[in-house]
């Protein structure tokens, strides 16, 4: 019988790839709700991918694909790596200074007005807590 190896850094990675997702689902929800009536999963998927009212949140759309491709790729993650995922993401929610101002200023309202992405904000701060600071 083989031995699995488990690779924590990696599990650490995909626990934030997942909080990421469940955070960018919440300011979703409150951002169409915020747009007013959309129609069917279709229009929403173009309004969300090509409307201007969503267009800042595709800096984390971004940062989540890329982790995502990273995630699939067999190469191992050293501390140092997975320092600069945690710094990506802290730069666009905090609390590192913001590489984007735009998004912050959206990312702290919707905090501050939506329970549930307060709430989702809580689990990626966990997740991140569990990476090692970048150096």
């Amino acid at each position: 019988m083989e031995k699995q190896v488990t690779d924590p850094t990696r599990a650490a990675l995909r626990d934030l790839a997942s909080s990421a997702r469940k955070l960018h689902k919440a300011m979703l929800d409150v951002e169409t709700q915020y747009f007013g009536a959309v129609g069917g999963v279709l229009e929403h998927l173009q309004l969300v991918t090509n409307h201007p009212h969503f267009a800042w949140l595709l800096k984390l759309s971004g940062l989540m694909a890329e982790l995502d491709e990273r995630l699939d790729d067999d190469e191992p993650f050293d501390t140092f790596t997975a320092g600069e995922w945690r710094t990506a993401f802290e730069q666009l929610v905090g609390p590192r200074p913001p590489i984007d101002e735009d998004f912050r200023k959206r990312y702290l309202a919707l905090l501050h007005d939506a329970p549930e992405v307060a709430m989702a904000h809580s689990v990626l701060r966990q997740a991140l807590a569990r990476l090692p600071q970048a150096e």
